[in-house]
């Protein structure tokens, strides 16, 4: 008992000893989004992940970037609930382990990718979609190797494999692959059937009518932000153009598109950097909405991995406020889930985060979908 006190104790002492930051509260001025009302099943599936962001990270967000009577567009999406994230071993999760419960529909250890904790592969969500005349794509601004995009491709016992994730990308059924991730890759494949791309005139200038499958490496491993590098808004706003134009005679396509940086940000306790990525990400969300609402065939779900860092806002001063994080590393709290279109209101109360996966398949009526083929 008194080991276990002190080690109580030294964790609080450890948590209490982060330095306390003061964020000045932004003034930008976001446009308000239109919200519809829709009918009937979605031909499309956006899920777009914000890694390692928990309600804090937008609450802080919110506040630095336009104020705390604001609304980012996240705040703007009419459907919310709870996702609660354990894993299969842990009560924490990390982003191998949360990304297999949406792609499987099944709990697994973390760092394994869409196997089970025997190490059986678990057929993906975008696996199954693809028989039945789907397309589907990943967006990251981490490598396209990492946890998150690696879940709906891939299959292996070790997150850390990129190398042999990277293969498995090249021989899967994804149709687009945008994000970084150029060091793990075998560039001398022979295989005719993609086109590879690395700058952003390249995604800027890109043929969209080209029958090829793209992936595009636009950074060594995560992509660093610059002014000549794609962010995430860009990548998804590309990918949604590809793949409904590819997706025109088909049953529909599923793209999933996360800001991988919110979490590196957290890790490493950076407000400031952690709020940038945050922004892009949001900026994200706005993109997804103005493409639904063109459409009214499109669900969109917003939603994180885990929290990462204990973030925690401690009061305001003046026209700031202060805020000190607890740890490096993820937390086991729930998460929020928003949504957006046709299906949406199915993504509501609490839920378990291998749910997202059954109620996608729900929504869409997978079943009654007959098997296909997309030809485009």
């Amino acid at each position: 008992m008194r080991s276990n006190l002190a080690v109580i104790f030294i964790f609080s002492l450890m948590a209490c000893s982060a330095p306390v930051e003061q964020i000045p509260y932004g003034n930008e001025v976001l446009s308000k989004l239109e919200i519809k009302e829709f009918e009937g099943r979605p031909k499309n599936i956006i899920l777009l992940i914000g890694d390692g962001t928990g309600l804090n990270q937008i609450t802080l967000s919110r506040m630095a970037i336009s104020g705390v009577n604001s609304r980012l567009y996240i705040d703007q999406l009419p459907y919310s609930g709870i996702s609660l994230t354990h894993s299969a071993d842990n009560i924490i999760t990390d982003s191998a382990a949360a990304a297999t419960a949406w792609a499987t529909g099944t709990k697994t250890k973390n760092k394994f990718i869409s196997v089970t904790p025997n190490e059986k592969v678990l057929p993906s969500l975008t696996e199954a979609l693809f028989t039945k005349g789907f397309l589907s794509g990943v967006v990251a601004t981490s490598s396209v190797t990492h946890a998150t995009p690696a879940a709906f491709y891939a299959h292996v016992n070790n997150r850390y494999k990129e190398k042999e994730i990277a293969s498995q990308l090249q021989s899967s059924n994804i149709n687009i692959a945008f994000g970084g991730g150029l060091n793990f890759f075998d560039l001398n494949v022979n295989n005719e059937q993609i086109k590879y791309i690395y700058e952003l005139d390249e995604l800027n200038n890109i043929n969209t009518s080209s029958s090829k499958r793209i992936i595009g490496l636009f950074d060594n491993d995560g992509i660093r932000r610059a002014s000549f590098r794609p962010s995430q808004q860009l990548m998804t706003k590309k990918a949604l153009d590809i793949l409904s134009k590819r997706t025109a005679k088909c049953s529909g396509f599923f793209l999933m598109t996360e800001g991988s940086q919110i979490d590196w940000a957290s890790h490493d306790n950076d407000a400031s950097r952690m709020i940038i990525e945050f922004r892009d990400f949001d900026l994200s969300i706005k993109t997804a909405v103005e493409f639904i609402n063109a459409r009214d065939d499109t669900l969109l779900i917003v939603t994180a991995d885990h929290e990462t860092g204990g973030l925690q806002i401690l009061k305001e001063d003046k026209d700031s406020v202060h805020i000190q994080w607890g740890t490096g590393r993820h937390t086991g709290i729930p998460v929020g889930i928003f949504s957006y279109g046709p299906g949406a209101d199915l993504f509501t109360g609490t839920m378990d985060n291998t749910e997202i996966h059954s109620k996608i398949l729900e929504i869409i009526d997978f079943h009654s979908i007959p098997e296909s083929s997309c030809a485009y």
